[in-house]
């Protein structure tokens, strides 16, 4: 467990619960943004943690956006924020979040928007609360762009003619409408959003780390390559966890608790369940 000024962290059983506090609307000022990237290329490396989650104190607000009158210090400025070649340190470390060997997960309860919801969008799943989640890509309306990876992030997240929609109409999207358009997994109601996501962060937890690592890298392939690269490098991703005692382990106790029987099968969510019991970190 550790404490920051503007977030603490939490881990139980595989799961570092991280919580945003930044009043009085939880800005991504220059302080947040540097605990965020500091704390994600902490987490990146630790081999106890294999899911993470991001929530807000504020039931308001997840993250607002990007500070705007740091925007408009970096506007009067001659600095570049980035060199032309390499990613800025805020596209830097939305990749840390979609390419670290970890889960990510973010639950929204309340607004988020601008830099915000390009944090969001890079975490591999978020979560919303109906009647309350607010998801807003502000930057147009500004007189800028999403420069923090949302203009290439949303596009795959929620097809081209949505993300056009959401970027260039800098319009409130609502839960139900961010469910249906993919940006968020679920929507949920408000006072089952916290256990929803707390009940799947320690189901995903409790499976087998390697298993968790290889299969992220091969949905994140799915992105990066073409696709008969990407099933060459998940058949071969697929090989190398055969192998693992971990999967002989689960695989064992699978069959030994009734997997591949009539009456195992048609109750396999359960059995799913105490197979992860059996495993749990």
């Amino acid at each position: 467990m550790s404490d920051e000024s503007l977030i603490t962290t939490v881990l139980d059983r595989g799961v570092a619960t991280v919580t945003i506090d930044a009043p009085p609307i939880n800005v991504m000022s220059r302080e947040l943004f540097r605990e965020l990237r500091r704390f994600c290329t902490w987490v990146s490396t630790q081999n106890d943690v294999r899911v993470v989650v991001f929530r807000s104190a504020d039931p308001e607000f997840f993250i607002a956006h990007f500070d705007v009158e740091l925007l408009l210090e970096l506007s009067a400025s001659e600095e570049p924020i980035s060199a032309g070649t390499e990613l800025s340190l805020f596209q830097q470390m939305c990749e840390r979040l979609r390419t670290m060997p970890k889960v990510t997960i973010a639950e929204i309860g309340g607004r988020v928007g601008g830099g915000g919801s390009e944090f969001s969008a890079s975490c591999d799943m978020r979560f919303g609360a109906i009647g309350r989640t607010v998801v807003n890509q502000m930057e147009v309306a500004l007189g800028i762009l999403p420069g923090g990876s949302g203009t290439q992030r949303l596009p795959r997240l929620i097809g081209r003619g949505r993300a056009m929609e959401m970027i260039l109409g800098a319009r409130d999207l609502d839960a139900e409408t961010a469910e249906r358009w993919g940006y968020l997994n679920a929507a949920v109601e408000p006072d089952q959003l916290r256990e929803h996501v707390d009940i799947l962060a320690h189901s995903i937890a409790s499976h087998p780390v390697d298993a968790l690592v290889r299969a992220k890298r091969s949905v994140l392939n799915a992105e990066e390559l073409p696709l008969r690269e990407g099933l060459i490098e998940e058949a071969r991703l697929f090989e190398e966890l055969l192998q693992t005692d971990a999967a002989r382990a689960a695989m064992t106790a699978f069959l030994q608790m009734g997997g591949q029987t009539r009456d195992g099968e048609v109750q396999l969510g359960s059995l799913l369940d105490r197979l992860r019991s059996a495993f749990d970190p």
